[in-house]
């Protein structure tokens, strides 16, 4: 059987690094690893260019290379011999390339310092199994028909199936907690991806994660700023990010850290952004969620599986990320004006015989706001949050997203304010910082603030 480069798609995900072998003019060898082999179609391949070295120069001089590169899960050898054809240095493919590089430069805080110097596309002149690399044992029957497995489950039926599900699901959803609940869960059902969670835009340029499964109750409330780490550059750039053997990636660029502050020192490097996620992903597919020209957020999908998404996963999780931003843009347009008086006091529950008291303390400066001691929420939540608990503390028990929408010490802006976005990491905060505080959905529009004994409330300038 004749092996073909685009039917070897593991090969291609960097989770094995791949060695390059060249030859200088004068003939001498030179054996060295390289970072990315890019696949573009079965007659052409694409070779990261991080710094000006020997690999570079031997391919100038003399255009052809030998590629070795691993399977991940059968360990098989393939070599594949290549022709340099041409340096880019901008464009879709150079920027595609750049982009993983640069996610985990600014991850390890080496933004502008590790990054692509050119995508260095080659023909490729012949593909083949290494033979006699590993025992000759073949694998038994049994490995054969695991390794099967989740091809099998793929194809266009299976895509379309799950598509519609999703797309039924959106188009359901009566609130923005209920689409990014239900989407998260159809991930996992119909996937198999346990971890992943949904983060969207604020003011500030930060990205907050409003719903998270997989998690525990860690993810939500994680910040990411735009530009920095993987998620915050797939924000930046507006575009899909899927890199696989994340932690070896991650070393690597560590190491090249610790060499460039031995001789340049620490000074001017950004420090290391911690992960929103698994500490331990070993792959992770970051898509964009844009709405015109508008970026709403990023859906973010991880694994501990470093073969955790197939070749068509980007493509396709793409065209339900689209989905998902059309349907938050949806659901985040204002309520019709409620017909009824919003904010009336309404009478309080019997009081129980002991009564808990919230401690909450709130700083003005940066509208942070602490429960029982412990920090719960900042910015524009905790402006919000801050007005409930006053007008609670005056007797009211309902209100509507409209007065919230009125009200100019909010700071909400004129168009796109994200006020259910808000609420609802606002919502889940509570939940988890202080479940005797609730906020209780009661209809579109409309909730109540639902408190288990009594509130005291301090201010600190």
């Amino acid at each position: 059987m004749i092996a073909r480069p685009e039917q070897h798609f593991r090969l291609f995900q960097g989770i094995v690094p791949a060695l390059i072998s060249t030859c200088a003019s004068d003939g001498t060898p030179n054996v060295t690893i390289i970072s990315q082999v890019f696949f573009l179609d079965p007659k052409r391949v694409a070779l990261s260019c991080q710094f000006f070295n020997k690999t570079k120069r031997n391919l100038l001089e003399n255009p052809r290379a030998a590629v070795e590169l691993w399977d991940p899960v059968t360990f098989e050898a393939y070599r594949m011999g290549i022709r340099f054809l041409r340096s880019e240095s901008e464009g879709a493919l150079f920027e595609t390339m750049a982009l993983r590089i640069e996610a985990i430069a600014s991850h390890t805080g080496m933004a502008g310092v590790f990054k692509l110097r050119s995508a260095d596309v080659c023909e490729v002149l012949w593909f083949e199994k290494a033979d006699d690399f590993l025992l000759p044992e073949p694998p038994s029957e049994e490995c054969r028909e695991k390794l099967a497995e989740p091809m099998a489950a793929e194809g266009p039926l299976t895509e379309l199936r799950a598509l519609s599900i999703v797309s039924a699901r959106v188009n359901r959803a009566g609130d923005l907690d209920a689409l990014l609940r239900d989407t998260l869960v159809a991930l996992d059902e119909l996937f198999g991806f346990r971890h992943s969670m949904v983060l969207l835009l604020e003011d500030c340029g930060t990205l907050v994660a409003i719903a998270s499964r997989g998690y525990g109750e860690s993810g939500v409330g994680a910040e990411v700023r735009i530009g920095e780490g993987l998620v915050g550059k797939v924000a930046e750039k507006r575009v899909p990010l899927h890199v696989t053997g994340v932690d070896a990636r991650l070393r690597y660029s560590r190491a090249i850290r610790g060499s460039f502050e031995a001789l340049h020192g620490a000074q001017g490097l950004a420090a290391e952004v911690p992960l929103p996620g698994l500490p331990d992903a070993q792959s992770l597919l970051a898509l964009p969620l844009v709405v015109e020209d508008r970026l709403l957020g990023v859906l973010a999908i991880e694994s501990r599986d470093p073969l955790a998404f197939a070749e068509w996963h980007e493509a396709f999780l793409q065209v339900l990320a689209n989905q998902v931003a059309i349907g938050i843009d949806r659901l985040d347009e204002p309520e019709q004006e409620a017909t009824e008086p919003a904010g009336a006091p309404i009478a309080a529950p019997a009081a129980p015989v002991a009564r808990a008291t919230h401690r909450f303390l709130y700083y003005p400066s940066d509208d942070c706001v602490f429960a029982g001691g412990e920090y719960l929420i900042r910015n524009v939540p905790g402006k919000i949050l801050w007005k409930l608990l006053r007008a609670h503390a005056q007797g009211q028990r309902e209100f509507t997203n409209r007065e919230l929408r009125l009200d100019s010490s909010l700071g909400l802006p004129a168009y796109k304010d994200n006020l259910e976005s808000r609420l609802i990491l606002l919502k889940k905060r509570l939940l988890e910082k202080c479940p005797g505080v609730r906020i209780v959905p009661l209809r579109r529009g409309r909730f109540a603030l639902e408190v288990d004994g009594d509130v005291a409330l301090e201010e600190k300038a």
